[in-house]
């Protein structure tokens, strides 16, 4: 049976005290249990020998990408791109939680999904975060990835967690095989022969996420299981994951910096056990092959601001002129999807 999420309480603190205060409600940053992974994780924590590249070393950044499924590259943000775009999150993420008085989260326990929260499923009507879709130091190295600049942007928003996330997000992928389940239909690629997975394939769609802050090995880095984007073993449940997998979290690495990834490649959030708010705003980009269905979510005067390349990739997401999406986040923040609940941790995922 299945356990209904308790009802979100407001906040109405939110609004008004610190950014980074904002965390550790209801948990003891100081408890035994605490202060004993945090030693541990400031020891141990971080994949060993970690290559961050430069924006110009586009075709090394590439060779790694497809041999581990993501790469960082540093300083794809000029100082004024980061401090918009950490503007932007504070602004959005206190409306959040705003909403989220015991930071139940949608994503697990002082954790979330921008778009899981909002009612578009994306964060496109701001311009913080249509400013990331043509990046100069970015895009050369999404054209290699994909071998062509007719990619298309396919929305973007991203995730945080807040001080007091002291639990590991499952590893997961954010792709799967086309599945229905009535009128629904979750995903794209199939193959009636039976021949070929969604893992067989070249790469079908790439994120970046963008760093606020540098990554510590404390604050909640991202998990990133190398060279899994064409696994397919069935992922491992949290309880069965090793400890080299716990531990494999892309830090060090600088604010302003950008994780790109393969979204096939296995990952998971992990503890922040630091004072502060950990943001990964996002932009989602589809293989010039590759589609599956998208929301509308680009208002056009948004659109208006992009360069050229930028208003291309955008070209399919973009409203009508006078058209004006719905904004705000969804009452419930979207719940948090059940394999992702406590409750469910025992239970086997999808590979």
């Amino acid at each position: 049976m299945t356990v209904p999420e308790q009802k979100l309480e407001p906040d109405n603190n939110a609004l008004k005290v610190p950014f980074d205060d904002l965390g550790w409600v209801g948990v003891d940053p100081m408890s035994e249990e605490v202060v004993e992974l945090r030693e541990n994780l400031s020891e141990n924590n971080g994949i060993r020998g970690l290559e961050v590249v430069s924006p110009d070393e586009v075709e090394r950044a590439t060779e790694i990408f497809h041999r581990d499924g993501f790469v960082v590259v540093r300083d794809v943000l000029t100082p004024e791109q980061l401090t918009y775009i950490q503007q932007g999150c504070d602004r959005e993420i206190r409306e959040i939680m705003s909403m989220d008085g015991n930071r139940q989260g949608n994503r697990g326990s002082h954790r979330y999904s921008f778009g899981s929260a909002s009612v578009t499923g994306q964060l496109m009507h701001h311009l913080e975060w249509a400013m990331l879709v043509d990046l100069p130091l970015v895009t050369p190295i999404i054209t290699s990835i994909f071998g062509a600049p007719t990619y298309m942007c396919r929305g973007a928003a991203g995730d945080f967690c807040l001080p007091g996330a002291v639990e590991y997000q499952r590893l997961h992928s954010d792709m799967g095989d086309r599945r229905t389940h009535g009128d629904y239909v979750a995903g794209s690629f199939h193959d009636h022969r039976g021949l070929l997975t969604y893992r067989d394939l070249p790469v079908p769609s790439v994120v970046c996420n963008f760093l606020m802050i540098d990554f510590t090995a404390i604050n909640g880095p991202t998990r990133q299981i190398p060279g899994t984007q064409h696994n397919h073993d069935p992922i491992p449940r949290l309880m069965d994951e090793p400890e080299w997998m716990k531990l494999s979290t892309v830090c060090p690495a600088s604010a302003g910096s950008v994780l790109i990834r393969d979204i096939r490649a296995w990952h998971g959030g992990t503890p922040n056990l630091s004072n502060d708010v950990r943001a990964l705003p996002n932009v989602e980009y589809w293989a010039p092959w590759y589609r599956e269905p998208h929301h509308i979510s680009m208002p056009r005067e948004v659109f208006d601001t992009l360069s050229p390349h930028g208003q291309d990739l955008c070209r399919y997401i973009v409203m009508d002129p006078g058209e004006n999406p719905a904004r705000g986040y969804r009452d419930n923040l979207g719940k948090t999807p059940y394999l992702m609940r406590r409750e469910n941790q025992a239970l086997t995922s999808r590979g």
